[in-house]
Order: C-alpha cells, then sequence, then structure tokens
C-alpha cells in the first residue's frame, strides 16, 4: 500500500511521520507519582516492543516524577494533560519529550498560549487529542449528534488556534469507540492535513472485543495509508496493547521481523493438546522477535506436513508423539512432550 506522507515529527529521539515507520505506542495503568512502579511496567513495554509511551499527568507531583522516570528509561515519554495548562508547563519542564492536551478543556485562550510557548521553548511537539466523549457541544447540535465531521472540525479548529499561536509541531488523533466513525473521521482528516496522526479506537474494550475492534477499525485505517503512530486501547495489562499492535502491523504488511505463529482451529483428528501446546509455542516465540519466521504448529500427522509446507517451520503432534517439520519437509519424529525445547532448538540455531 502507498502511505500518505505527512510532516516529520521528532518525539524524543523516535521520529514519526515523513518516511519513518509506523510506531507502536502504549499508556502506562499505574500512577505516575510511583516513579519505581511506572518505570517498571515502561521497561516491560520496552522489552514487549513499545516505541513511545505516554503516562497521565493529573497532579503536580506526577509532573514531577517524569523528571526521574525519564532518566531510568529508553523511548520517549509522552505526558497526557486535561484541564490544568500549570501541569502542561510542568511536564514540559520536568522532561516530557510530548505532551497530550486537549485545548478545549485547557482553558481561556492565554492559557493555550501559555503552554504553547513553554512547548516552542524546548521545542515539545503537542497531541492534539479529540475524543467522542469529549466533542463540544455546539458541533453535537450543528452535526445532529457525535459524528466524524464533528470530530473532524473539532480537531482542525484545535490545530489552526496553535498555529496561529505561531506554533507548528504538532500531532493529531481523534479517537472514538465507535469503530465505523472512526474509521470515516480518519479519511476526512486524512485530506485536510498533513499533520502526522496517532490511530486508534478508544475505550476500545477487554481483551478479546478490544482486540476485535482494534483490528477492524486500525486495519482499515492503515490499509489506506492512513496514520503514522498507533495505540491500542485495552481494559488490561498494557503490554497486551504492544503484542496486538504488532500482530495488526504484520498482518497488514507494515512491519517486518517477529515470528507469525499459526495454528490449526483444531478437529476430531486432533490427538494432542493443541490448544495448550499453540498458546505456549506463541509465548515462547517472543525470545525471537529480532526473527522474521513464519511457524506453524498443526494438530495431527496427517495433514500437519501439508499444512505447514508455507511456514519456515512446524510442529504437528499425533497420539503421545509429534514431527518438527521444516519447509514442509519432516526432519524428526518426537515424543509429544519434546515439540516445544525441539522447536526452541531449532529457532536458536537459525540465530
Amino acid at each position: 500500500m502507498e502511505r500518505k506522507r505527512t510532516k516529520e515529527i521528532r518525539i524524543g529521539s523516535v521520529l514519526i511521520g515523513g518516511d519513518n515507520p509506523i510506531r507502536i505506542q502504549s499508556m502506562c495503568n499505574t500512577r505516575t507519582e510511583d516513579a519505581e512502579g511506572t518505570v517498571a511496567q515502561i521497561l516491560r513495554l520496552e522489552r514487549a516492543g513499545c516505541e513511545i509511551i505516554r503516562v497521565a499527568v493529573p497532579t503536580m507531583a506526577a509532573a514531577e516524577s517524569l523528571e526521574e522516570i525519564k532518566r531510568r528509561i529508553h523511548i520517549p515519554l509522552v505526558a497526557d494533560i486535561h484541564f490544568d495548562y500549570r501541569l502542561a508547563i510542568a511536564a514540559i519542564e520536568h522532561g516530557a519529550d510530548k505532551i497530550r492536551i486537549n485545548p478545549g478543556n485547557i482553558g481561556a485562550p492565554d492559557r493555550v498560549k501559555a503552554v504553547v510557548d513553554k512547548a516552542r521553548e524546548r521545542d515539545v511537539p503537542i497531541r492534539v487529542g479529540v475524543n467522542s466523549g469529549s466533542l463540544e457541544k455546539r458541533l453535537i447540535e450543528k452535526y445532529g449528534g457525535v459524528t466524524a465531521e464533528g470530530l473532524v472540525e473539532s480537531a482542525l479548529e484545535k490545530t489552526a488556534m496553535i498555529e496561529q499561536m505561531g506554533y507548528g509541531n504538532l500531532v493529531i488523533s481523534i479517537k472514538s469507540s465507535d469503530v465505523m466513525m472512526c474509521v470515516k473521521a480518519h479519511e476526512l482528516i486524512s485530506e485536510k492535513t498533513d499533520y502526522p496522526l496517532h490511530v486508534g479506537i478508544t475505550e476500545a474494550g477487554t481483551l478479546t472485543s478490544g482486540n476485535i475492534k482494534s483490528a477492524v477499525g486500525l486495519g482499515i485505517i492503515l490499509n489506506q495509508g492512513i496514520g503514522d503512530t498507533i495505540r491500542v486501547s485495552l481494559t488490561g495489562d498494557p503490554v497486551e496493547e504492544i503484542k496486538s499492535a504488532k500482530l495488526i502491523l504484520r498482518a497488514l504488511g507494515l512491519k517486518k521481523g517477529g515470528i507469525e505463529v499459526v495454528s490449526c482451529p483444531t478437529c476430531g483428528r486432533t490427538q494432542i493438546d493443541l490448544i495448550s501446546l499453540a498458546n505456549q509455542v506463541e509465548t515462547m516465540v517472543e525470545e525471537f522477535d529480532h526473527l522474521d519466521l513464519k511457524v506453524a504448529v498443526m494438530g495431527c500427522v496427517v495433514n500437519g506436513p501439508g499444512e505447514a509446507k508455507e511456514a519456515d517451520l512446524g510442529i504437528a503432534g499425533g497420539i503421545g508423539e509429534g514431527l518438527l517439520i521444516r519447509h514442509g519437509q519432516v526432519i524428526r519424529k518426537l515424543p509429544e512432550n519434546e515439540l516445544l525445547a525441539a522447536l526452541r532448538e531449532e529457532l536458536s540455531n537459525t540465530l
């Protein structure tokens, strides 16, 4: 697919927009005032593949904590601000690499300008965020409800306000929990601006429902060449957001590297605990994220080798035993309880 070329923006050590790859983000669910706990979670997210991390800054103590957090992590740190412009200023002063604000809830224009002036002073980008849940009443009345058109108008008004203050180091996000509204909003705004877009389905839900909504929404948007950085919003461990984001990008051909696990859906011929085995394989291959391979996990020795021929490596189970397969060819037969270790050994030998 051909991606829309947007303005390049630097967030700490990471570039988004332009010809840069789509960056994966997440947001901590720790209390930012707890620097120790927040750092521990960010380091886990880094290991999972997170490239930009956002934290909530609801208090001055949280803003002050950013300095310690940033000192101990290795990816750009974004401060999420609502309502109090002083927190945005403090977050920048304490090292935030980017701030996320909704100018509509920051207050009077002079307060927004105070934030913009501080961002300009430190060359810190501003993410202008608009959510369907916070759309202005006048736009709801204008469009007869919360609509994609209203979201786009709100976002463009806010970016224009900041531009008029002489600042254009901006990223835009327009999010909705309504998947197709979110899709339409991104289609519309992509035609009207060249600022990089932060894409996600907000309040997507728990691991199952949130992943489905995010995969559908992000898949449609990204497949049109729209989007420069993404967050999969899930209710749960944010590490799961990173795993899901990587899978979405790989499925669309937008990210290389990492092992793709394919497995059969099981049937009456399945004679091993395939569900457990497939889950163990999926967890195990996270250690080999630098490899660009496909691994197949098949439930029977009848069709296993044939079904796994498009994979680089595969295992197929039988009654108490299984096959280790490379490019569709059986290379070893071994007991069922040795399949996982044999597959790990093959992956290690591929390094």
